[in-house]
């Protein structure tokens, strides 16, 4: 990956020296291996600290809400769950095309930083290393899918025979054994909305879980609004979800996040498809659920 890094610092040296763009966000190595991290580079002297290496997992579309409100002109590193980031904020009006200069580049896979930092903790077993993080296993679009200029070779995307098995067994349980499942995996929850803050999807600048009048849900971790937290965010994500895992790989207690998204995407793409998420921008359009008519069927009201 050093090939990538170096012109990754040449494109990021010669945009901000024309000033085609104000900042360049991609990732900066950390103290430790593993600690490779967000960084946005401001000046030319700054590219030196770009880098990418086998922990730049990020996605850093995410980081773009930080700067919505703004007008510099961003460019931005974008793997293939990073781009459909972007097309998820450009779908949603939190951006503007014209504010980007995107440099794609194909992902080969990431290890998990913090899968690293419990292996050297001392305090979990060590997790035999399968040379990917989880969510990158599935992968099915590892190229950038929108870009301005792309760096390396494209992947073969890594989607596994069986994608949404797992999704397909719970449905073949009872009513009463789903319940079990999700009551259990779900009273683990604390609440320290993780997950919503790393999702990119997740960009209502007020959540309905910050609101206090009404007040949603309780500030208890009761298992009733553990269960309301999860149904409700999850429901904002049909037809939402690119699939980048970030929810699920922050979350402190394990909870298989991924799992409840899988059975929305299959849903989507099952009842208004074929679909999937951030897989191409076209100006103006919306996803499923994103667009509404006074004349849609409301039988279910």
């Amino acid at each position: 990956m050093t090939d990538i890094t170096l012109k990754i610092r040449e494109i990021a040296a010669r945009l901000l020296e024309n000033g085609q763009v104000q900042m360049f966000l991609g990732w900066e190595k950390g103290p430790e291996e593993h600690q490779t991290r967000p960084f946005i580079a401001r000046r030319v002297e700054d590219v030196e600290k770009l880098v990418f290496n086998e922990y730049s997992i990020h996605n850093l579309a995410n980081t773009l809400l930080k700067y919505r409100d703004g007008n510099e002109k961003i460019g931005i590193v974008a793997k293939g769950c990073d781009s459909r980031g972007i097309i998820r904020l450009l779908q949603d009006g939190q951006f503007q095309r014209e504010r980007l200069y995107i440099v794609g580049v194909p992902c080969p896979g990431m290890k998990d930083p913090l899968q690293a930092v419990k292996n050297k903790s001392g305090f979990f077993p060590v997790a035999a290393d399968s040379g990917l993080a989880a969510k990158c296993v599935n992968c099915i679009e590892p190229n950038p899918v929108i870009y301005d200029e792309l760096i390396g070779e494209k992947e073969t995307p890594r989607v596994q025979e069986g994608r949404f098995q797992q999704v397909q067994d719970i449905e073949n349980m009872s009513v009463d054994e789903r319940y079990r499942f999700f009551e259990d995996i779900f009273s683990r929850c604390i609440r320290c909305y993780a997950c919503r803050q790393a999702c990119v999807a997740c960009n209502c600048r007020t959540c309905i879980f910050d609101e206090m009048k009404p007040q949603w849900v309780g500030r208890e971790t009761s298992i009733s609004d553990n269960f309301m937290y999860h149904l409700v965010r999850a429901s904002h994500m049909a037809g939402r979800c690119v699939e980048c895992g970030e929810c699920e790989r922050v979350c402190p207690v394990n909870i298989p996040l991924m799992l409840i998204n899988q059975k929305l995407i299959k849903d989507v793409n099952t009842f208004f498809g074929p679909y999937e998420a951030g897989m191409a921008y076209t100006e103006g359009a919306k996803p499923p659920l994103s667009s509404y008519q006074e004349n849609d069927p409301d039988n279910f009201l």
